[in-house]
């Protein structure tokens, strides 16, 4: 006798029901208690076939039909839990049995922590049945729950070309879209709504979000106010959360801050909605800079902390991720970090966090963060999810030199999918005068959905422009970044202080000034751009050393010594070498060897003791690390400041021997040629170095200086004739050093024919 039991799986993600079959070969060998027990379940008598069901087990301990029977029951009364120990057992005696590997996979989809067995039973299946489409589906599926995204979606490019069926064209939408591709999801939900199917339940939330990402998001506020008022959310507490979350998120994108607030207040004191609304808060303080919002974020985090005692490691790690971008909470991020790799001792991408927040905190040196790093990530894995991981983190931090940059390309090569990591390369590529290499790091990565929203590229455009020597087209874009008001606060004082900065560098100092007082105004909390500000009052000569040493040594008598951000490097650097800041130069050494100007003023300092101290500091620097260029520029600047010329000639010749079209090491070198009175050689250096940028205003003064000594006083009077022109048409004021030069050169033209000035007669 044969019987075809259904297994009653209605609205699961399988397109046909799996059905139990007991084999015709045997069937009449089936214990007559089994066959009992099929009857009454095949009859709707589900409770009777369970109790029948463990009565044949108890009596025939080794009958599978018995043990199958007892799943099949258990699962159609929806004691799910009974359901999963069932099938163990039939695994346990025959672990090859399809029907209960596929069972489990499917089991997966129901419980987080059965998805692992999942797609284990599912492996040994298409293991067995490589062309079962269903169940590599399902696999895919759970891959995409685990955020296995790369192995989900190798699954899924297979079971999309074999004609899929509309559930799986869902779950393959979903993936998708969660994976960040939301353009391949839309194209996969459009694909399943033409079969005629709706979008409800948890994929709506996907397909909104789909829409949103793809600049729809007024469709995916339509679809969840939609689905807000479904009656299904009655009897599904946990959606209707997710549901309210997700809408906040699209009232968000379709600019409307003031509603994604309020769809949030109902789920206020519901324990079962604490980390969603936490997540949807953080989300909305990052996107509009709603700083109101932080503690509140911070507090529902430790709540939920607290609800959960045994918190499994990815809810510790989104918690350290949050917490390591909150003011006042980057110790606690730490400390999570530090459980977690105590738990996972193997896991990279959590040591690219913690070695990252550990120099934030002051607690490494820069160049301990750079070993750190070239340590755990060479070689990089060969999993393609850890790479995806490693690329991600290593996006979420500013990036600690040019070393990194071989680790950060063959990310990208690799495939991983992690747009920003192109801005990173476009930073790094900035930093060591690759322009053209910057600028086409940056096209990439504006070239992607992500990119085209993010006004970050706005930013580093402007700063390539500024380098370039096209000032006014950079200050143009800072201003209309400025003028956007963007809801980032962290872009709108980046564009404040770059305007400041071309504006110094114009010549037109009180604009500067008057430009960062506005940041300030922005910021009174911010203590560090009180240095910035005094740094710039004196480099553009507006306030005098000691003033400029007032603040520094304020700072320093309110601050932890643990405190050193940027700014103090910078106004230290620029301030001339002293003895009384030797302990200072020592301790900020410390923290970044790496630094050029502190290092700078530090050997000019061991310099002004003895020389040869201070080149034995040089070589020691260079030896420590023979392939950072920035290391022959100090050799170099080293050289001048203690009038070792030719140590700088070859410190910059090494330069130039790497790159010849450097210019930075072509312009100190014709400093070097002018120095040594090798004024031809000089003069052709500066016009290889002003080739590449015409616009150098350094460059040009410094050639103005070479044809003065050279007696071309013609040439030089034209040539800052030319640069006050160029100054007021951009909007400058005359710089008061090149009507100097110009009263000089005119002079010595009058002296030269016997008449004395008039404004020397008196």
């Amino acid at each position: 006798m044969t019987k075809l039991i259904g297994l009653g799986l209605a609205g699961l993600a399988i397109s046909t029901p799996m059905v139990y079959t007991i084999p015709a070969v045997h069937a009449q060998t089936v214990p007559t208690a089994v066959r009992q027990a099929f009857s009454l379940l095949s009859q709707g008598r589900v409770q009777d076939a369970i109790a029948a069901f463990e009565a044949a087990v108890r009596r025939y301990p080794d009958s599978l039909d018995a043990k199958l029977g007892l799943a099949i029951a258990h699962r159609r009364q929806g004691n799910l839990q009974q359901a999963w120990n069932a099938y163990q057992q039939v695994l346990a005696q025959d672990p090859t049995n399809e029907l209960a590997l596929k069972s489990v996979g499917l089991f997966g989809t129901y419980r987080s922590e059965w998805q692992v067995q999942g797609i284990e039973a599912l492996t040994t299946l298409l293991n067995l049945n490589p062309n079962d489409i269903e169940a590599r589906g399902l696999r895919a599926q759970l891959y995409g729950f685990q955020q296995r995204f790369a192995e989900a979606l190798a699954d899924y490019q297979i079971v999309l070309q074999a004609n899929p069926s509309p559930n799986i064209l869902l779950g393959a939408a979903e993936t998708f879209t969660n994976s960040g591709n939301p353009e391949r999801g839309l194209e996969l939900f459009n694909r399943y709504l033409a079969t005629g199917g709706q979008i409800t339940g948890y994929p709506a939330l996907a397909y909104a979000r789909a829409l949103q990402e793809t600049g729809n998001p007024a469709a995916a506020v339509q679809i969840l106010e939609g689905q807000l008022r479904s009656p299904q959310l009655l009897s599904d507490p946990q959606l209707a959360i997710f549901t309210r979350t997700a809408l906040s998120q699209a009232y968000l994108a379709n600019q409307q801050p003031t509603e994604a607030l309020n769809v949030l207040t109902p789920l206020q004191g519901n324990p079962n909605a604490t980390l969603p609304l936490a997540r949807a808060l953080n989300e909305i303080r990052n996107q509009t800079g709603n700083q109101a919002l932080t503690q509140q974020v911070a507090n529902l985090y430790r709540q939920a902390l607290d609800q959960t005692p045994n918190p499994e490691p990815k809810l510790l790690r989104e918690i350290a991720d949050v917490f390591a971008g909150l003011p006042n909470q980057q110790q606690t991020a730490l400390n999570l970090y530090r459980q977690l790799l105590s738990l996972q001792p193997n896991d990279r991408t959590l040591l690219v966090k913690q070695v990252a927040l550990e120099r934030e905190l002051g607690l490494i040196s820069e160049a301990e963060l750079k070993a750190r790093l070239l340590s755990a990530l060479q070689p990089l894995p060969a999993d393609p999810n850890e790479r995806q991981l490693i690329a991600q983190a290593l996006a979420g931090i500013e990036p600690p030199g040019p070393e990194l940059l071989p680790i950060y390309t063959s990310l990208i090569q690799s495939g991983v999918n992690v747009p920003f990591l192109n801005f990173r390369i476009a930073q790094i590529l900035l930093e060591n005068d690759n322009l053209a290499g910057a600028r086409q790091a940056l096209a990439a990565y504006a070239a992607t959905p992500a990119g085209a929203e993010d006004l970050a590229p706005q930013l580093l455009a402007a700063e390539i422009e500024r380098r370039e020597g096209n000032l006014e087209a950079s200050a143009q874009r800072y201003q209309a970044l400025i003028a956007s008001n963007p809801a980032e606060r962290d872009i709108l004082n980046a564009a404040i202080r770059g305007l400041a900065n071309v504006r110094l560098q114009q010549n037109r100092p009180t604009e500067a000034l008057a430009v960062f007082d506005q940041l300030i105004a922005r910021n009174p909390q911010d203590t560090t751009l009180q240095l910035a500000r005094a740094n710039l009052a004196y480099q553009a000569d507006l306030i005098s050393e000691s003033q400029a040493q007032g603040v520094l040594n304020y700072w320093l008598q309110t601050q932890p010594a643990t405190n050193a951000p940027p700014e103090l490097f910078t106004l230290v650097g620029s301030l001339p070498p002293s003895p009384e800041r030797e302990a200072l130069y020592n301790r900020l050494l410390q923290l970044d060897p790496t630094n050029l100007p502190v290092q700078i003023r530090s050997i000019q300092l061991i310099a002004q003791r003895s020389p040869e101290q201070a080149r034995v500091r040089v070589a020691q620097l260079v030896a420590r690390d023979p392939t950072n260029i920035r290391n022959y520029f100090l050799q170099g600047q080293i050289g001048q400041a203690i009038d070792d010329l030719e140590l700088a000639e070859q410190a910059y010749q090494l330069i130039l021997s790497a790159q010849p079209a450097n210019q930075e090491a072509l312009s100190a070198l014709a400093g070097v040629r002018f120095q040594q009175r090798r004024l031809d050689e000089a003069r052709n250096l500066y016009s290889q170095a002003l080739a590449l940028d015409p616009n150098d205003q350094g460059i040009r003064q410094a050639m103005v200086g070479l044809k003065r000594v050279q007696d071309y006083q013609l040439e030089a009077l034209a040539d800052l004739e030319a640069m006050q022109v160029e100054q007021l048409q951009q909007g400058g004021t005359l710089d008061p050093e090149l009507s100097n030069q110009m009263q000089q050169i005119q002079e010595d033209f009058l002296q030269r024919r016997g008449f004395q000035p008039p404004w020397e007669r008196f």
